[in-house]
């Protein structure tokens, strides 16, 4: 079963950062569905992903996210 994993990401500003944020995150082995939003700033992924390498690629997409708690 799938779980699921919430990012809160800052330093996106408009729907380009959205669509390469989404992009970055998909790309990670394991991701089955990804939602990022503008506004608050977050990500839903589903799947079987690393929350690290998740982490990792939202920074080299060059944003800032933490694992929301």
């Amino acid at each position: 079963m799938a779980r699921v994993v919430e990012l809160v990401i800052t330093g996106m500003t408009c729907n380009h950062c959205v669509a390469r944020t989404s992009k970055a995150l998909e790309a990670v082995p394991g991701v089955e569905s990804v939602a990022v939003t503008l506004e608050p700033g977050g990500a839903i992924i589903k799947g079987d992903a690393d929350a690290d390498a998740l982490l990792a690629s939202v920074k080299e997409a060059g944003y800032t996210a933490v694992v929301k708690s």
